[in-house]
């Protein structure tokens, strides 16, 4: 294995420290795990501001980080993405007043046995697998796109990248289980959001006129626009409805009915302590998308105002920021940055692995076995299910390393992922809004949920944060209908 370093042996240094540190750390806070529930759910004691910045690390990742910074840096570039954080913080409300009592009747490991108790097995093992597939192949993408980052900075091979940043997930989420990778995200969550802000000060420091400058350069080519009033649903820029309406039906699906998310509700001390946290993170994230679209802002500023409009234009998108760390901060401060994104990262990935193996072994192997299975399997049998799906991640970054992609594919294959997110919502709405409605007809509705959102995003110009509100609507317009025509097989008390 050769290294031949991008970045000077300081920032390297701090690089290489920062994989251990998460290491050791995630190691020492997870030891005595004596049960599932210390396992997979930190044995329900965590602290609410530690499930707030969990839930915050864990939605961020190395492509937000990084992408963010690319949109409002863009020739046309603004800040209406920000519009979407709108809806985000409508659609946690909603999760707190409708869904999250459904989560704390009895003591649930998974979002996905609500389904059970209302329609039966049937749908809480179909949710839950496609919950495995999906995120898994979702973040074996991320996983590659984070090793394309170790693989600039410190010369690695590509192979060599993944394989690194797989295994470091994989022990600490293995051995310390749901509060390991809690209390990780805590730390990367102040690691990432101290980068970022160190990086703006940086890149406002090196435009002449600092900040006034700046601030006129900015109004000059109107990139602080945050409102856009257009009513249309298929201009594939964000406007206040798709942000707010798409949004709130968005955030809705995926803190609301997706393990990743619900699993630290379920690590609260209370349903009053998990609304506190997941409340709170709807602002936490607002502040946080404005802190990276305003860097790109600056970044616009920083290569326009300096004349440099061909790097600009050359390393524009996603790799700008990349660009920037690698070749413009200095000494010591770009080790820590890009320590950030790999903070971005690995918080990600590791809540998808300790989510991943919670639903495994909670929703399809302990009900297929018949006889009852001692605490400590249980435990055995997650930290099996955490290391197997870390290899499945590293296994699929891998291979699409050796295929080949690019970032449009990636991203076509994360809306196709994302799919799954609006029609899963529907058959929760189904069970909070239309009790009446059974499990053949829940089914049948999240099968045409699936089948008309595909046929609109595949079919017409629907922009993407309208994907979750069509498939909920769809879905549970569907089920109600199939419902009225099925007899009925139970009776109503």
């Amino acid at each position: 294995m050769t290294i031949a370093l991008n970045i000077d042996v300081l920032d390297a240094v701090i690089v290489v420290a920062y994989l251990a540190a998460v290491l050791a750390f995630g190691l020492w806070v997870g030891r005595g795990q004596r049960s599932s529930a210390d396992y997979f759910l930190g044995a329900r004691s965590l602290p609410w501001w530690a499930l707030l910045l969990s839930i915050v690390a864990t939605e961020t990742s190395t492509v937000t980080f990084l992408s963010l910074p690319g949109l409002a840096a863009a020739a046309d570039g603004d800040l209406t993405f920000l519009q979407i954080t709108f809806g985000y913080i409508v659609g946690r409300l909603l999760i707190i007043r409708f869904l999250l009592p459904l989560y704390f009747r009895g003591e649930a490991f998974t979002a996905y046995e609500t389904l059970e108790r209302h329609f039966g097995v049937l749908s809480r093992r179909a949710a839950s697998t496609l919950f495995l597939v999906t995120r898994n192949v979702s973040d074996a993408l991320r996983l590659f796109l984070t090793a394309l980052v170790l693989q600039i900075v410190l010369g690695l091979d590509l192979a060599v990248s993944i394989a690194v940043l797989g295994a470091i997930t994989i022990v600490y989420t293995l051995v310390g289980g749901a509060k390991s990778v809690i209390w990780n995200d805590c730390i990367q969550f102040a690691i990432y959001m101290i980068g970022a802000a160190a990086a703006l000060v940086i890149i406002v420091q090196g435009i002449p006129g600092g900040w006034p400058e700046l601030m006129r350069f900015a109004q000059v080519s109107d990139r602080l626009r945050v409102f856009d009033f257009d009513p249309s649903f298929v201009t594939p820029t964000m406007s206040f409805w798709a942000g707010l309406a798409g949004g709130a039906f968005l955030t809705a699906a995926t803190h609301g009915t997706d393990q990743l998310m619900v699993q630290r509700y379920l690590s609260a001390r209370s349903q009053r302590d998990a609304a506190r946290a997941l409340g709170l993170s709807g602002f936490i994230v607002l502040l946080q998308f404005a802190l990276f679209l305003l860097i790109g802002v600056a970044l616009a500023g920083f290569f326009i105002l300096n004349d440099a409009r061909d790097t600009l234009a050359g390393s524009g998108g996603d790799r700008l920021f990349a660009t920037f760390i690698v070749d413009y901060l200095p000494t010591g401060l770009a080790g820590l940055v890009l320590a950030s994104v790999f903070a971005a990262a690995m918080s990600t990935l590791s809540s998808s692995l300790n989510s991943s193996a919670t639903a495994l072994v909670s929703d399809l192997y302990l009900p297929l076995r018949r006889t009852p299975t001692e605490p400590r399997a249980q435990l055995r049998a997650g930290r099996w299910a955490t290391a197997v799906f870390g290899l499945v991640q590293t296994g699929i970054a891998l291979a699409v390393g050796i295929v080949g992609t690019t970032e449009s594919t990636v991203a076509n294959v994360l809306k196709i992922a994302g799919f799954a997110s609006g029609p899963v919502l529907g058959v929760y709405l189904l069970a909070r809004f239309a009790p009446q409605v059974e499990q053949p007809a829940a089914l049948a509705g999240f099968v045409a949920g699936v089948a008309v959102l595909s046929g609109l995003a595949l079919g017409t110009d629907l922009y993407w944060p309208w994907y979750a509100a069509v498939g909920a609507i769809s879905t549970l317009a569907a089920g109600t209908v199939v419902q009225g025509v099925l007899p009925r097989k139970r009776s109503m008390s």
